[in-house]
């Protein structure tokens, strides 16, 4: 019997040990855990392209990132998600950041892409300005305080021309407007740069760039409008996150630009039939990848800024009348 109590004995001192051996080693495993990284994406933008790629080809564990995406339905979705604490980032355009940062709410934005969507047309159309939308009737993307609307007003203001009350605005999601033009229900639709690439495959063409539009306003090259939005509190605390995460993004962007293959998941995804159309949509995206410094982007987004308010003042931009420099975030160089 005193034998089996030792044996006992000894057995419950290995399992105390082992015990606290595992106790000892799970701080060190939590600490090696991957970041969690919450995104929230339009259902029907790109951004979720880079994504695919990047979890496809293994570069969020290289990163040792935990990406958690969430597709939604719209933009302002993702906004209330980031808001309200739902998303950490969300992809979004540096004039609602902007807004939001005036608001109070410290966002930060970091540039994604420069491709810009289009007036869209028939080709026998009578519009090949803004002067030109005098009484038309217009589909909007995505609504009232879309990057490109704002824009597109901005300009037409300039040109003594107030297209809210001017043309005949109707606001909707990119699906819904370019079906919309399609049937003929509207006469132009001002579309994604994604979607005036469907719309182009159709036979319509682009009446207005919105490239041109930017030029016009002030900037001095191509400005990434959409970037990666998320809050000063966020950056603070996965400061290094963010940077292996645009670095992963980097390299996903570089895959796309030079491995074809890379793009079948995207052709499944957007249910195209042939190479030709899916040549168009590449071909947009490869154009519209930031090719110029975060410091350029900023210069060139407050020069867009200080015209907007100029023009129209707090029902374009909100109350601030400069951009705040602190909006624009540099994932390389941020302290």
């Amino acid at each position: 019997m005193r034998g089996r109590g030792k044996g006992m004995l000894m057995i419950k001192r290995m399992l105390v040990a082992a015990v606290a051996f595992a106790a000892g080693a799970l701080p060190m495993s939590g600490a090696e855990a991957a970041d969690r990284l919450r995104i929230a994406l339009q259902k029907t933008g790109t951004a979720s392209w880079e994504l695919d790629v990047i979890k496809a080809r293994g570069l969020d564990k290289a990163a040792n990132l935990d990406i958690e995406t969430t597709e939604l339905a719209s933009t302002e979705a993702g906004r209330i998600a980031l808001v309200g604490g739902a998303a950490d980032m969300v992809v979004e355009d540096w004039l609602w950041a902007a807004r939001e940062r005036a608001l109070g709410d410290k966002l930060l934005f970091t540039p994604y892409s420069s491709a810009l969507g289009a007036v869209m047309a028939t080709k026998d159309s009578p519009v090949h300005g803004v002067a030109d939308l005098a009484g038309r009737s217009i589909g909007v993307a995505g609504g009232p305080l879309d990057k490109s609307w704002l824009l597109l007003r901005a300009a037409a203001l300039g040109a003594g021309l107030d297209l809210t009350k001017g043309a005949k605005p109707s606001y909707g999601a990119p699906p819904l407007v370019a079906e919309k033009l399609a049937q003929g229900e509207t006469e132009t639709a001002l579309e994604y740069w994604n979607f005036s690439a469907g719309l182009e495959r159709q036979g319509f063409h682009r009446a207005i760039e919105m490239a041109d539009i930017q030029k016009a306003l002030g900037a001095n090259g191509p400005l990434a409008m959409t970037g990666y939005v998320f809050s000063e509190v966020f950056a603070g605390a996965h400061k290094d996150a963010l940077r292996r995460y645009f670095s992963a993004a980097a390299e996903a962007r570089k895959i796309l630009a030079e491995d074809p293959s890379a793009w079948a998941p995207i052709k499944a995804r957007l249910r195209l039939k042939d190479d030709a159309a899916l040549a168009v949509y590449r071909q947009r995206y490869l154009e519209g990848l930031p090719k110029r410094t975060v410091a350029e982007e900023a210069a060139d987004a407050s020069v867009l800024y200080r015209r907007l308010a100029a023009v129209g003042g707090e029902a374009l931009v909100g109350k601030a009348k400069e951009l705040d420099a602190g909006l624009f975030y540099d994932p390389e160089t941020s302290e």
